[in-house]
Parts: C-alpha cells; structure tokens; sequence
C-alpha cells in the first residue's frame, strides 16, 4: 500500500475547504482517510487563517515514504516543511 498527501474536497460550489490527509493511493480523492493532518482555506481573507497543518505528523509520513500530490507539495514548500524532491 503506497500512502500519498492528498487533499480532500469538502464546502459548497464556489467556496471550496480541503483537508489534507494521509490515504492509501488507490482510494478515490474524498475517500477513506488514515490520518487527517490539517487544512486548507483557499478563500480566506486573512493570509493566517488560509492555512493549518499539523507539521509534526507530515513530517513523520514523509520519513516513512508517503508521497505527497503535486498541490500538496507546493503548500508544504510554501508552509517551510520540507518534502521529497
């Protein structure tokens, strides 16, 4: 089982929250969650309120291999975690 950082899709048409969860790769985008590790408001005002994540619990996932989406990876470069090239 290949573990990958995805975002989950959740709110309403036109005003999209996500939470970012570690999940099996093969379970579909709003599927089955192993962990739920923060999450993203892209339409928040406030640059402080757009973003929370629990860096100690993906920094763990990442030691173990779990690779994160593409999407996921720019938010964490963002955020300062480090991530797999």
């Amino acid at each position: 089982m290949s573990v990958k950082l995805r975002l989950k899709r959740f709110g309403r048409r036109h005003r999209s929250f996500f939470r970012l969860n570690a999940m099996d790769g093969r379970a579909p985008r709003d599927g089955k969650v192993i962990e739920e590790l923060g999450w993203y408001d892209p339409n928040a005002k406030q640059h402080d309120k757009q973003v929370s994540l629990n860096r100690e619990r993906i920094e763990y996932w990442l030691s173990v291999g779990a690779e994160p989406s593409e999407t996921v990876r720019d938010l964490l470069r963002k955020q300062g975690i480090a991530s797999a090239p």
